[in-house]
């Protein structure tokens, strides 16, 4: 299990569900793994509340799977949750890069092309969990340049389902295409042409459709 650094004034709740989360994408807790709080607790160096508390706040958007009378464990995956979380990022993100197009600046266009050229990079040579950190911030940068940081930070929780299974095919299909779509997206906000940017995010968050064959003959273990 990956434990991140604690954060300055990050609450043992927050750094639990931090660590919880990250560690679900990255599947070093894959689907069907036992998260036992005195276990998480140890690992943490928390006491068992705070990781009760990540475990319940986790369930309610159903990637952990808490029983009273048996182990709990992280969740399979589940296609229909995986669309829910797609179709909420779809609906949110396409709004948003339009309204990147009317409100970016050139240090927010300066911020995208950095952020792509070191996708690039790590596309390269690097490892995947450093090309989805970078992803996740192109994303982020979005939001943040339209001005939409608390529904941002409102989508992450439910978006652990998509994530899990954008971690996965950046395992499982060589002809990535994601730092390409980055690309685009940042043209089209840079050209100011919002139509563009709403069909390019949309084709961007739609790939997990064309990369769901691949992922599950790779993990079929993992689904429900």
């Amino acid at each position: 299990m990956h434990l991140p650094e604690r954060q300055p004034r990050e609450s043992g709740r927050d750094y639990a569900l931090r660590t919880i989360k990250e560690n679900i994408i990255s599947l070093e807790l894959a689907p069907g793994s036992p998260v036992s709080e005195n276990e998480l607790s140890a690992a943490m160096g928390l006491s068992r509340t705070p990781v009760r508390e990540a475990l319940i706040e986790l369930s309610k958007v159903k990637i952990v799977e808490i029983s009273p009378q048996k182990r709990s464990v992280v969740a399979p995956i589940d296609y229909e949750l995986v669309e829910e979380s797609r179709f909420m990022r779809n609906v949110l993100e396409c709004a948003v890069a339009e309204l990147d197009c009317e409100m970016a600046k050139p240090a927010d266009l300066r911020r995208l092309e950095e952020n792509v050229r070191l996708q690039r990079f790590y596309l390269e040579d690097g490892p995947p969990e450093a090309l989805m950190a970078l992803d996740d911030q192109f994303h982020e940068i979005l939001f943040e340049i339209a001005q939409k940081t608390q529904v941002y930070a409102l989508t992450r929780n439910i978006s652990i389902h998509f994530d899990r299974v954008r971690r996965m095919s950046l395992e499982s299909v060589k002809d990535l295409k994601i730092v390409q779509d980055h690309a685009q997206i940042l043209d089209a906000i840079r050209s100011r042409t919002p139509d563009r940017a709403r069909y390019l995010m949309q084709t961007h968050l739609g790939r997990y459709r064309i990369d769901a064959a691949a992922i599950r003959e790779k993990y079929p273990q993992y689904f429900s």
